[in-house]
């Protein structure tokens, strides 16, 4: 029988965009080209996929991969060989914490080269929006940043200043003209520093110590007044991170006045609370920081309710040792790339019968449509042959030496997860299966379809 189609993968029950059904998927040239129940013919692979999941790759829309500059942080082979274990099949990098930071079209290439060489999946990149390059935006919009990336408070790299209102203003409608996003990480500058300051000179340094300084409304307050900036220049804005119930409401508000919002919140703010935090120590410090269990439950509903678009990981690792010493001191991030997918499964689909269209939506479709990358998120006709293959039921409990990061460390070593990856297609090739890295890099640059 000739050879139609490059790859069929045959007998999984599939996440397709809006139900889970068996049936067949064949694929050439990178793309699917079709599903059906049984489809006839033969390919140069089948895969036997009976009593698998198959979904579509996820795509993380928030990671520090640190290249070039920090590499002793986190690598682009080390970060994107942890995206494939994950499920994964492409990232979006954020313009920090690689030194230069991308703040114009020179630090941008030098970016671009490194994963050009290196990434594993595909990849897209932030540019960031600063104080000082407000004269660099169309340069980064011409090199195809899917958008730009502020703080509203020290961002924790002095290079990379926080943005001021005269900033935002003028940012906005310069990216309202460039036809793309803001997202903002949303802390009050003020309050945030001024209650750091005041906790640092009275000694106060320990885990509840920095929850004091760094209280919900920060968040609060600031999300309300990047909604304003956004309603009234017209920019689309994405609130990054976003860890409280009420800020998720803030969202849902002006999305219903027809203001072009948007959220993600990331998988630490739905599955740990502030006492696991005290639990775990300084590889669980993150900012905004982790809120208690009362949050939680609310995070959830806003989940359910639909109100959060985008799950990311917010993969944000560094050396080792300047996580060690007093809370309050140490560096905040946590390494998470590699879990988001299981972490839904147990935490939403098993735990709470949370829908799998859904959580394909939240971990793949949602952001890819957010920045218009064409053919790609979902299991559908003409889009790219990117899976993420489950065992759904298989539980397991994670151990360091599972993780691809360049440092083996992450508050989830020690939990137990519901849903195994054993396998994560990239148009069409495999690039993990069973526990190992199995392709060469094949990534490739993705960019809005507006820019081509």
């Amino acid at each position: 029988m000739s050879e139609r189609y490059d790859l069929i993968i045959r007998n999984g029950i599939v996440v397709c965009p809006d139900s889970v059904k068996k049936t067949d998927v064949a694929v050439s040239n990178g793309k699917i080209v079709e599903i059906a129940e049984e489809i006839s013919g033969d390919a140069k692979e089948v895969i036997d996929a009976a009593g698998k999941h198959i979904f579509p790759g996820v795509t993380d829309g928030h990671v520090h991969f640190n290249e070039p500059g920090r590499s002793e942080w986190e690598t682009v082979t080390t970060g994107s060989s942890a995206i494939a274990a994950g499920g994964g099949v492409a990232y979006f990098d954020m313009p920090l914490n690689c030194s230069p930071c991308t703040l114009d079209a020179k630090n941008f290439n030098a970016k671009l080269a490194v994963a050009q060489k290196d990434s594993l999946v595909d990849y897209g990149f932030w540019g960031g929006l600063t104080p000082k390059n407000l004269d660099k935006l169309e340069e980064l919009a011409e090199c195809g940043v899917i958008g730009f990336k502020a703080f509203s408070c020290h961002s924790g790299i002095d290079e990379f200043e926080r943005m001021d209102d005269f900033t935002a203003l003028v940012g906005m409608e310069k990216l309202v003209k460039l036809g793309l996003p803001l997202m903002v990480h949303c802390e009050n500058a003020e309050i945030t520093k001024d209650l750091t300051s005041i906790a640092l000179a009275n000694n106060k340094t320990t885990v509840r110590d920095y929850f004091a300084a760094r209280p919900p409304i920060t968040e609060i307050e600031n999300v309300s007044r990047m909604i304003t900036f956004a309603e009234e220049t017209g920019c689309k804005l994405i609130i990054a991170h976003i860890s409280t119930a009420k800020a998720v409401e803030l969202v849902a508000q002006a999305r219903s006045r027809g203001v072009d919002v948007s959220c993600e919140t990331i998988g630490h703010y739905l599955i740990l609370t502030d006492d696991d935090v005290e639990r775990l120590g300084t590889v669980a410090k993150c900012s905004p920081p982790i809120r208690n269990i009362d949050n939680q439950t609310k995070m959830w509903a806003k989940l359910l309710n639909g109100d959060i678009a985008i799950i990311s990981s917010d993969h944000s690792p560094c050396d080792p040792k300047i996580k060690v010493g007093e809370f309050m001191k140490v560096w905040g991030g946590i390494s998470a790339c590699q879990t988001t997918l299981p972490a839904m499964l147990t935490h939403a689909y098993h735990d709470r019968k949370f829908p799998l269209v859904d959580i394909a939506k939240l971990t793949s479709q949602n952001v890819n449509e957010i920045f218009k990358i064409e053919g790609k998120g979902k299991i559908a006709v003409g889009f790219d042959a990117d899976f993420a293959l489950i065992d759904i039921d298989e539980e397991y409990t994670l151990e360091a030496e599972d993780l691809f990061y360049k440092h083996k460390v992450s508050p989830y070593v020690g939990e137990r997860f519901r849903g195994v990856v054993t396998q994560t297609i990239l148009r069409g090739t495999t690039v993990f299966k069973d526990g190992k890295i199995v392709s060469k890099p094949i990534g490739k640059h993705l960019k809005p379809n507006n820019l081509g």
